[in-house]
């Protein structure tokens, strides 16, 4: 096996003894993400110029990794997968990559996205269609579609993504890998091109649990450019990392799995994985939570989000920066400009944003989604008194077939596929790892827990990961 699929602490041990440098890791991963790009697609920017880094005690030293397309990165291209952005260069780094850099971590490329984050397919991406490596005919879900796509197929140990609703979790999932979303205000937001402020989080993509505690470890921490992020001196999670759970308590909403007894393969994983967090020595307990209150996730979070996208994307106008059409007005300029530069998708949500923060309508919809918003974390909160995590699976099904689904917003009520979202509305931490295979895809759970219990999070989901025992994709296609 290549020391690029091993694990974050294997590969460090490795560079540190000379068994392997950091030119040779980056080469073979610009190798790799070269030869799969046309398989899969999961790069917007290949950093051909990547350099080696000095290896040093930190374990992400020296080794590459990918970022989404969406965080700041100077002097390289970062679109936000977006045509209206296509040649825009930053001129600084997101706190993140900064982090990343002076922990001497090798940037080699940036990845594919739903444009400006505002999709769960993968395939708005203005460079194409990002394709799951497990099923090149399958989605990989996003919008952190290409983040899950390199991390799974082997070309980089991480990613980093960024998670609104599921944007992280949803294509870990899907592509068989760790995805971690967590504490809001853990890990700073200067440098993200915002499209929720109040849901949006920075996070990762990893292939096992520890990796991912590694990673956040690396770039958290309270940062006086984003007035949001939080001291988390005392969250170490590497420190504290174990995977003695005993005595945990876990919970699951009842109404949630009563809809997944319909799809019997991915009930029957779920139910074994409640064997094996018994197995661990955890309490699994089933509550019940008013269906009305579930329904409010889906249209609580679109009202909310796409009236927060409206507000903060107002600004690419093609005016101060950007890919500008011409016009003979400022007004035209604009118009333009937002009328070639984003997909119908993107310009669908601003209409419905703007709708929605008009002043005739703010009372009922947009406050009265943040009420239902709070009716939901206030509900989660009061459980978490009782609980140390919820765990749910990760969706009711292995990743779509292109065609079978779409980002079109639905009058339906999506109470299971929306779950995810509860994250977001509490700003808790929340992890998925995968938790099967079935009919040759990957199936996952999902763990969330209490505000700055990001610690406990990764911890039960490390002892999970452990009974578990779920091989890798890259893993699989070495042996």
């Amino acid at each position: 096996m290549s020391y690029l699929d091993k694990s974050l602490e294997e590969i460090h041990k490795a560079l540190k003894e000379g068994k392997v440098t950091s030119k040779e890791l980056i080469e073979e991963s610009l190798k790799r993400a070269h030869e799969y790009q046309e398989e899969i697609n999961s790069f917007v920017t290949i950093c051909d110029d990547a350099k080696e880094e000095d290896i040093t005690d930190n374990v992400l030293s020296g080794i590459p990794y990918a970022a989404k397309d969406n965080l700041s990165t100077k002097g390289v291209l970062t679109t936000a997968s977006s045509n209206i952005l296509a040649d825009y260069v930053p001129v600084f780094d997101a706190t993140c990559i900064k982090k990343l850099k002076e922990a001497g971590a090798v940037m080699m490329g940036k990845t594919v996205m739903d444009e400006l984050g505002m999709g769960g397919t993968g395939t708005t991406g203005h460079t194409g269609v990002v394709k799951n490596p497990w099923d090149v005919t399958r989605m990989t879900a996003g919008s952190s579609a290409g983040s899950a796509a390199c991390v799974a197929k082997g070309i980089v140990p991480y990613a980093l993504g960024t998670d609104t609703g599921d944007s992280i979790r949803k294509p870990a999932g899907y592509c068989g890998i760790v995805g971690f979303k967590p504490t809001y205000g853990l890990v700073s937001r200067w440098g993200l091109f915002a499209f929720a402020s109040s849901l949006d989080h920075v996070g990762c993509l990893t292939r096992n649990v520890k990796d991912a505690a590694y990673v956040i470890d690396a770039i958290k921490g309270i940062d006086e450019n984003d007035m949001t992020s939080i001291n988390s001196f005392n969250i170490k999670l590497v420190d504290n990392y174990t995977t003695n759970v005993k005595g945990k308590k876990l919970f699951y909403i009842k109404e949630l799995n009563d809809e997944l007894k319909n799809s019997k393969e991915y009930y029957d994983n779920f139910m074994k994985t409640l064997d094996y967090a018994k197995a661990c020595g955890m309490e699994v307990t089933e509550e019940s939570i008013d269906e009305d209150i579930l329904k409010g996730i889906y249209p609580s979070y679109m009202a909310i989000s796409c009236a927060e996208a409206t507000s903060n994307n107002s600004n690419l106008t093609g005016i101060p920066f950007g890919n500008r059409k011409e016009g003979r007005t400022p007004d035209e300029v604009m118009i333009n400009t937002r009328t070639e530069g984003f997909s119908e998708l993107i310009r669908r949500r601003f209409v419905i944003g703007s709708f929605i923060l008009q002043k005739e309508n703010q009372e009922k919809l947009f406050k009265n989604a943040q009420r239902i918003r709070r009716l939901i974390v206030d509900k989660i909160t009061k459980l978490f008194e009782k609980y140390d995590g919820l765990i749910m699976p990760n969706s009711d099904s292995i990743a779509p077939h292109f065609g079978e689904t779409n980002d079109v917003m639905s009058d339906k009520y999506l109470l299971f596929a929306e779950n995810l979202a509860i994250g977001n509305f509490g700003g808790f931490p929340s992890i998925t790892i995968p938790s099967g295979i079935v009919d040759d895809m990957p199936v996952a759970i999902n763990i969330t827990g209490p505000i700055k219990s990001d610690s406990e999070v990764i911890n039960i989901a490390a002892a999970l990961e452990e009974k578990i025992g779920f091989v890798p994709l890259n893993v699989k296609e070495e042996k």
